[in-house]
């Protein structure tokens, strides 16, 4: 295929395109594909998750501007393209019973209406692939739900010219993948590693987690090796220091150990265009060659 290769990851808040994919994202960068990132909130509802960093005045007052700035930077170590697409953080609701959503936020706008913002996106930009999250969101926050529901509605409508006239003309991604990062596999693969080194694990309680919740197992199609690009993952994901400790679980697998025993990141195909055979070790397999 002569025509550029273009990858879009739509997430929810600034630092899941960190968290979710990067390695993906950075590999592909080094081949050349253009990728964008569309980040759908600006994360102004986040808690600051950096020990380090909380009881700051000014990074609590000024939370948006902050991370819009730990973006930036994130950005250019991943080089990589991203866009707002302007909509508020709803926020992760705790107590029983949950609180209200907040008005305004991102997880109470009508869905056809909010997909209108990513199908200009999608039209202006052409991807013939994009990545997003489940049904679940990945984990059950309300944006990565409305992530979900946009994403799926945008991927049908922005080929279609009846759909969103006003959004450009059409344009049809021909692949729609899932990001499935942290799936089981992979937890158990490197926490059994870890104790099979006489090393402490931080996946212990998460595969607790697993086992008190019915959560029904993904299915892995495409498993993008990208070891190479572990390193890049991480200081995209430092660069967001708010939300992430740098001296925390995230950080205590050595890096030689997770190249050896999962050098890939985990996607689950839900929309496929052409045709492809499963599993893949390529977000464009199947459209390289068309």
């Amino acid at each position: 295929m002569t025509e550029q290769l273009r990858l879009m990851a739509v997430h929810a808040h600034p630092d899941d395109e960190s968290s979710k994919g990067a390695a993906t994202m950075a590999k592909y960068v080094s081949e050349g594909v253009d990728v964008l990132v569309a980040t759908c909130t600006g994360g102004e509802r986040g808690s600051i998750l950096n020990p380090k960093l909380q009881g700051d005045p000014y990074i609590e007052e000024h939370i948006h501007e902050v991370r819009k700035k730990e973006m930036d930077e994130a950005r250019e170590i991943l080089g990589v393209r991203q866009e707002w697409l302007g909509f508020v953080d709803s926020g992760l609701p705790e107590g029983d019973p949950l609180p209200p959503l907040p008005d305004g936020c991102f997880a109470l706008q009508d869905v056809d209406e909010a997909a209108g913002r990513l199908v200009k996106l999608i039209r202006d930009f052409k991807p013939q692939v994009i990545t997003t999250y489940d049904e679940n969101g990945g984990y059950p926050h309300p944006d990565h739900i409305m992530t979900h529901k946009i994403t799926m509605v945008a991927f049908e409508a922005a080929g279609d010219p009846e759909k969103y006239p006003e959004a450009g003309e059409p344009w049809q991604p021909q692949k729609l993948y899932y990001n499935q990062g942290f799936n089981r596999p992979r937890t158990v693969a490197l926490h059994e590693a870890l104790l099979e080194r006489g090393m402490e694990s931080p996946y212990g309680e998460w595969l607790e987690r697993w086992k008190q919740f019915e959560r029904r197992e993904r299915t892995l199609t495409t498993y993008v090796p990208c070891a190479d690009f572990f390193e890049i993952r991480d200081k995209a994901l430092i660069a967001h220091a708010t939300q992430i400790d740098p001296d925390g679980g995230w950080f205590r697998v050595p890096m030689d150990l997770q190249r050896e025993v999962w050098p890939t990141e985990e996607y689950e195909l839900a929309k496929s265009r052409v045709d492809t055979s499963l599993p893949e070790d390529d977000l464009f397999a199947g459209i390289r060659n068309n």
